[in-house]
């Protein structure tokens, strides 16, 4: 025995991600030849220097792939589930594994609850030792009694012993967090109400350290009530691994009876359950069905949670989900609950009298806020407001001028934009004629199909800075109505924050100017943005003064803040698309305010850029996302804190997966492919 897991050590444990890959093919495939070639020859490569492995650590997502031509769910779509509760209800007695196949937890390992304990019981490093512990009562356990199985006494017998963790708090404390976190599998769920009500007799069979009365709570909470009897290996003594579990259960209830045994592992619950003369269903196990497409480089316990979450959702079986719900849920959720997480926090810190969700981009963040912190809407703390970044850079043009220039013209250089575009894109269509004056007298051949190039642009440039008075003229009916509007918005506030997607910030700077400075409405304006410009942007600097001030803050990275991001993050490849597509809204932009008759600001909208029902399945899968991570706890908390580079990391898979660009995808959605 000390020879074995002296071997073991070395072969499996001396390198970590021998030790992860190992363990990923021993889970999947059905025995160990397999498995044990495969870590022969990546000690053979380690040895030989073919390969450090360390490269696998540090990205282990770089060869992680999206699958291109379908949703994630299709391909663990199974039966409907009545018909395979027809087929089970055929036996005499229906036999089900628990974990993983009744019950789920929200994790891609089940030793990550150990964390979540750890912290329960404020005892660092507390998963590794567990986790250790457990492999040592074994060892005992086989040693005095020739049997691998234990309970959780035994466990903690030795966590007493030598972590001094009293025994019955460490027991206590983990059954608490086993019964709360736990929840059904959907599939099953349905699956079990037939079975119900078809009058078979049903048990649970389980290779576990927990007793069979802690179980039973366990699947009683999550909705599986009225299972006859449950087997449980270590009251047992015998164990599904090893195929004993199975004889017994047979010799104590008949061997003249038909069993089926319904499992998520190959070997202990469908290989042995035929030895032992059962039939047998194999359900797959969800976290390897997504753990080829599952982000992993996120921190340990925000990376396992929101794998174990995701995973569960997608590949239980019960519904195949479109491709954009599948953007919403997978890499919009945790984007922008980690995002409303951010800003309630800095809403909390900071005292802010309101805030304010930028139309388009707020539209789902301000959903999803107001679900998570129903008390700061009903408290008028929160709103959802119009505001654009055309309606601001034409209405904030006398002071930020160059900025005008900037978007309005040389960002739209060599394009194919007609000058006719563009001047009916800044609202001064009734100036074109005497730019055509001016230009015609410099060049000849100009026709209304003339497009803006690097040659004629600082000539247009020239032409509105010589009018530039009466280029304003054309926007005071915009800020009269824009001021009738924030009046209301902003009554009683003297400090609110301004929710954005990104990416310079110019929304809410903007929005500061115009209220204090042209509306004198006195109440200071803070930006919250996703992310800022980055290394890539050919204005990298523009937002750092404002960023430094701290009336801009940015939640997923800046050149401060998560700078190895902001070296990756580029918009020219498209990056940008990835945030601003799971922000869709059903409603165009705001393309300007107005007055109506009445003398009330009205809205004038863009015309959409994306169908309806895909925006409404994208943000279904974003809220969805959320429901599934607040319904966690019994208090309705949540337990996925996640930071914005666990945010960024799921998206960075988006990015480089192989539906080939971003804007691919994107516009795919928005042309309703």
């Amino acid at each position: 025995m000390r020879l074995r897991m002296k071997i073991y050590g070395i072969l499996v444990n001396r390198v970590p991600a021998i030790q992860q890959t190992y363990q990923e093919l021993r889970k999947q495939n059905e025995g160990r030849g397999s498995a044990w070639c495969a870590l022969l020859w990546m000690n053979l490569q380690w040895i030989c220097g073919k390969r450090s492995f360390g490269a696998d650590r540090l990205n282990p997502d770089k060869m992680k792939k999206m699958p291109k031509d379908t949703s994630e769910s299709a391909l663990s779509w199974r039966e409907d589930p009545r018909e395979f509760a027809k087929r089970l209800a055929t036996y005499d007695i229906i036999s089900f594994d628990i974990f993983d196949t009744l019950l789920f937890r929200p994790f891609s390992q089940p030793t990550d609850l150990f964390f979540i304990i750890g912290e329960k019981l404020n005892y660092p490093d507390f998963e590794r030792i567990r986790v250790e512990m457990e492999q040592k009562a074994r060892e005992l356990s086989f040693h005095k009694k020739g049997s691998w199985e234990v309970t959780l006494a035994d466990i903690y017998d030795l966590m007493e012993k030598y972590a001094g963790i009293p025994k019955d708090r460490g027991m206590a404390v983990e059954v608490e967090t086993e019964l709360e976190l736990c929840f059904g599998n959907p599939y099953m769920l349905k699956v079990f109400a037939y079975l119900k009500e078809s009058g078979r007799r049903i048990i649970a069979v389980s290779d576990m350290y927990l007793s069979a009365a802690a179980i039973a709570r366990m699947v009683e909470k999550c909705g599986f009530s009225g299972i006859d009897e449950f087997y449980v290996s270590c009251e047992q003594g015998a164990s599904k691994s090893e195929g004993e579990l199975y004889s017994r259960i047979a010799e104590a209830k008949g061997r003249d009876k038909r069993y089926v045994h319904v499992g998520d592992n190959r070997i202990s619950d469908v290989e042995n359950a035929k030895q032992a003369g059962w039939h047998a269903e194999y359900y797959r196990n969800v976290n390897e069905a997504g753990q080829r497409y599952r982000a992993e480089d996120m921190s340990a316990i925000t990376g396992s949670l929101y794998r174990g979450i995701v995973n569960a959702h997608i590949h239980n079986g019960l519904v195949e989900y479109s491709r954009e719900y599948e953007l919403g849920f997978i890499y919009g959720g945790p984007f922008v609950l980690g995002y409303c997480q951010f800003i309630h926090e800095y809403v909390r810190e900071h005292a802010i009298d309101r805030l304010l969700f930028l139309s388009r981009d707020g539209d789902i963040l301000n959903r999803i806020y107001t679900y998570l912190y129903p008390e700061e809407s009903g408290e008028g703390k929160t709103a959802y407001v119009y505001w654009s970044r055309l309606a601001a850079t034409k209405m904030s043009a006398g002071y930020f001028k160059y900025d005008y220039f900037r978007r309005f013209l040389y960002h739209k250089v060599n394009q194919g934009y007609t000058l006719a575009q563009i001047f009916a894109g800044m609202e001064l269509e009734d100036m074109l004629e005497g730019l055509y004056t001016c230009l015609k007298e410099k060049r000849s051949g100009l026709t209304e199909d003339t497009q803006l190039t690097d040659g004629n642009v600082d000539d247009v440039k020239e032409y509105l800075t010589a009018h530039w008075q009466t280029v304003l003229a054309h926007y005071e009916g915009e800020l009269e109505a824009g001021k009738a509007y924030y009046s209301r918005v902003l009554k009683g506030c003297k400090r609110v924050a301004a929710v954005d997607v990104g990416w310079a910030g110019s929304g809410a700077i903007a929005l500061n100017h115009i209220v204090n400075e042209i509306w004198k409405l006195d109440c200071e304006i803070v930006g919250l943005l996703a992310g800022t410009n980055t290394i890539h942007s050919a204005e990298p600097n523009m937002s750092e003064p404002m960023l430094r001030s701290g009336r801009l803050v940015s939640y997923m990275f800046s050149q401060a803040h998560n700078r190895d991001i902001w070296k990756f993050h580029n918009a020219g490849r498209g990056d940008n698309l990835a945030f601003e597509v799971t922000l869709e809204s059903p409603q165009g932009s705001l393309k300007k305010m107005q007055l109506n008759a009445d003398g009330e600001c009205e809205m004038v909208y863009r015309q959409p850029e994306i169908a309806a029902d895909k925006v409404a399945q994208l943000q279904k899968g974003i809220i969805d996302f959320a429901e599934c991570c607040r319904q966690l706890v019994s208090d309705g908390r949540g337990i996925l804190h996640i930071s914005g580079a666990d945010a960024y990391t799921p998206l960075k898979l988006f990015m480089q997966s192989g539906y080939g660009s971003c804007k691919e995808l994107v516009d795919k959605i928005k042309i309703g492919l």
